[in-house]
């Protein structure tokens, strides 16, 4: 089996971004462990267009089966499993070529949003029993990871490829968050990339467990 793992470049003021990090330990450290998973990353630009480019040239090359992207949250202290990708992009700050949609369709011919295929609760359970602090997320919001994980459910819906796919979103490493002091909640909250590392690990591990199955219905 196939796996694709991506994470983001840094963005804004963000000198790193984790998901990068989190993207490739998790790559090697599953595949070290799993004979049976080829598993794979690659770090995406923060770049509408070349991000798009990426991704599809990813899915042409490698044909993964599950596609898992990961994304920065900052603010949160919990691990966000995506539920849903919308057709919008609506961009707060610009990418990193200077490009800045504003309530732009990311395909005017594609449906208003895509389910994550991914087994959610599944996912979000197996995390609190090892106790991380997980939940569900009704909103990838409207900048690159909303997008990605949009165009990752519109390939697989077109093309089958990949079989499966949805999107995670990590927290700010402490070492960002101590630097990034406000004045209204004072150092924001965090998560260590040692902890974000082992919740993807079980996020993959519990993906492949579910590939041939439907999703649970077990409240999150």
């Amino acid at each position: 089996m196939k796996i694709l793992i991506t994470g983001f470049e840094p963005f804004g003021d963000y000198k790193v971004n984790p998901s990068a990090i989190v993207a490739e330990r998790v790559a090697k450290d599953v595949l070290a462990e799993d004979i049976n998973i080829d598993t794979f990353y690659a770090i995406l630009p923060v770049s509408f267009k070349r991000a798009r480019e990426l991704l599809e040239k990813l899915f042409n090359e490698y044909k993964p089966d599950i596609h898992i992207a990961l994304g920065l949250r900052p603010g949160a202290s919990f691990i966000a499993v995506e539920r849903v990708a919308i057709n919008i992009m609506d961009s707060r700050i610009p990418d990193n070529d200077g490009y800045q949609p504003i309530d732009e369709p990311i395909d005017p011919q594609g449906p208003p949003a895509y389910f994550s295929t991914l087994p959610i609760k599944a996912i979000v359970r197996k995390l609190r029993e090892s106790g991380i602090p997980a939940t569900i997320s009704n909103s990838a919001g409207t900048y690159l990871c909303n997008y990605i994980m949009y165009l990752s459910l519109h390939n697989s819906a077109r093309f089958g490829i990949p079989k499966r796919a949805g999107f995670i979103h990590i927290p700010l490493p402490p070492e960002d968050a101590v630097n990034r002091r406000d004045l209204s909640i004072g150092i924001p909250p965090s998560m260590s990339i040692d902890l974000a590392v082992k919740a993807i690990k079980i996020a993959v591990k519990t993906a492949v467990e579910y590939f041939n199955k439907p999703d649970e219905r077990v409240p999150p």
